[in-house]
């Protein structure tokens, strides 16, 4: 396992992102808590020694399942992060309240990175108003040794992060992007990791393998990835390119078994940086594919714990995706023809509720409207 330095810590350069673990039945909310505990203990046994949880990870059910399993090994042997979960704006005045239940859920006296989780335009204002107190608070668990080191992860513009971080910035110790080369240009990633860079804080990495649509290649980019390096995965290549940009420190992967576990974390034992051409290569690709006009759903189900209806948002957003890339065909109206009547895009009231969380801003709403015009249903 290769191991960054950050501060006085040696982390591991890969962390178990516990956002996607396995569940039961398709159940985003009841969590397989056997092959997670598997998966758990094979990660810590193998060198990973950074863990990622959060108050709303599968329902809420993912800091419990931390807390349970984490908990039979020593307690300094370990990093544990978790996030104050302000994309919900209902929790802003609860900070105190949610913290205290975090390591009560976490079985820990002390979270070692803790998060002002998914600032972006909908609620930076809330964050940054002094009448919640947040960073107060969590200033002051960090004084008491209950919080040792804390930071932010973004979701979103250019422009709101620099806000953050003129505002709080002199206390942030580390800032956690959803970066991967397919969003280096589309969710302008790339300008984002060098405002953190200037900055002087190291990157964390959410989602490098953009909910695991970058776990796959075909066509042109496949030929091109067997042609640069034979030897490499494919999965492989995206992690290569996290390894290529500068400040990034720990690489977090919502794994969803034990096969793709062990497969990284081979990938992880050893630095290999990708080269300029290489680095161009996927970069290339990914223009290509995301002028295309697929939205930049990474399947967190923020959403659905909102929406009223119960739809499967990531699932239609996935679908309409390759409806619109594609440029038709069965493959999305025969899927959403199978779905139950109410759990199709035509369901949808447009109230928004699920547009308020969703760390990407997409316009749901208007999407499931075209998708619905598309397919008609």
């Amino acid at each position: 396992m290769i191991y960054r330095k950050f501060q006085d810590i040696q982390l591991s350069g890969l962390g178990l992102g516990m956002m996607r673990l396995p569940v039961l039945g398709g159940n985003d909310g009841a969590v397989d808590e056997a092959a997670s505990a598997e998966m758990i203990d094979y990660a810590y046994k193998n060198g990973i020694n950074y863990f990622d949880t959060a108050w709303g990870y599968h329902d809420g059910n993912s800091e419990l399942v931390a807390g349970k399993y984490l908990s039979a090994y020593p307690r300094e042997s370990y990093c544990l992060a978790s996030k104050f979960p302000g994309y919900d704006l209902s929790n802003m005045g609860k900070a105190e309240e949610i913290f205290e239940r975090q390591l009560e859920k976490c079985r820990t006296e002390y979270f070692d990175f803790y998060l002002f989780h998914n600032v972006y335009e909908g609620n930076i204002d809330a964050y940054l108003n002094p009448q919640y107190g947040i960073l107060e608070y969590l200033l002051k668990q960090k004084e008491n040794g209950r919080i040792r080191h804390l930071g932010f992860s973004a979701h979103g513009s250019v422009e709101v992060i620099r806000h953050f971080l003129k505002a709080y910035g002199q206390h942030m110790e580390f800032c956690q992007l959803q970066l991967n080369y397919m969003d280096w240009h589309f969710q302008n990633a790339m300008e984002k990791a060098e405002s953190i860079q200037k900055s002087g804080i190291p990157i964390w990495v959410m989602e490098p393998l953009r909910g695991g649509k970058l776990a796959k290649a075909s066509g042109e980019l496949a030929a091109a990835m067997q042609s640069l390096r034979p030897e490499e995965t494919v999965p492989g290549w995206a992690f290569r390119f996290l390894q290529s940009i500068p400040g990034v420190t720990v690489v977090l992967s919502g794994m969803s078994d034990l096969e793709q576990l062990k497969a990284n974390i081979v990938t992880w034992e050893t630095d290999k940086p990708l080269n300029g051409e290489e680095f161009d290569t996927l970069v290339k690709y990914a223009d290509e594919e995301t002028k295309k006009g697929g939205l930049p759903c990474t399947a967190c189900h923020y959403c659905t714990s909102h929406c009223p209806k119960g739809l499967p948002i990531p699932e239609l957003i996935a679908l309409y995706n390759e409806h619109k890339i594609t440029g038709g065909g069965f493959i999305a109206p025969m899927a959403v023809g199978s779905m139950p009547e109410e759990k199709r895009p035509a369901s949808c009231i447009g109230c928004r509720s699920c547009e308020q969380v969703c760390p990407q801003q997409i316009k749901i709403s208007e999407m499931m409207g075209d998708f619905t015009s598309m397919i008609g249903m």
